[in-house]
């Protein structure tokens, strides 16, 4: 993992775990994750249940998600209701209108809402937050500087 802030914190959490599964690297297989990206390496060793929460949100552990219930059908409808990129996977249930998506070939993170931010993505006008998974964890678990 690139972040030693997110290892730290999560290790002071008793969220992180050293060893990896495999039903978990192969449920990010199976969505086209590279094991060794930033987005990997933190699903395959982070899990505080099935969701984190911050910032008065939460977000889904993936791996437990992938495995224990329909993520697919989340995938489905990003692509199809939402119209985003195939290259977009929820980050969250799109609750209340908005959510998080992180994009599987740039690495980045987007945080869109129905409505005008929706309309300004498709246009072109609003482009992913995050530039690198890292440094979205470290924002929502507010890490940064």
């Amino acid at each position: 993992m690139g972040s030693k802030k997110i290892k730290e914190y999560c290790k002071s959490r008793g969220w992180w775990f050293d060893d990896t599964t495999k039903d978990y690297e192969n449920a990010l297989l199976g969505l086209n994750i590279d094991l060794d990206t930033d987005f990997a390496k933190f699903y395959l060793h982070v899990e505080d249940g099935p969701t984190f929460y911050s910032r008065k949100r939460e977000i889904y552990q993936i791996c437990w998600f992938i495995i224990n219930s329909d993520y697919t059908l989340d995938i489905k409808r990003t692509h199809e209701a939402l119209h985003l990129p195939k290259e977009y996977i929820p980050l969250d249930s799109f609750e209340g209108g908005y959510g998080f998506y992180y994009n599987r070939n740039t690495h980045e993170v987007l945080n869109i809402e129905l409505g005008k931010s929706i309309t300004e993505f498709y246009e072109g006008r609003i482009t992913p937050q995050w530039k690198g998974f890292n440094t979205f964890i470290e924002w929502f678990f507010e890490l940064e500087n």
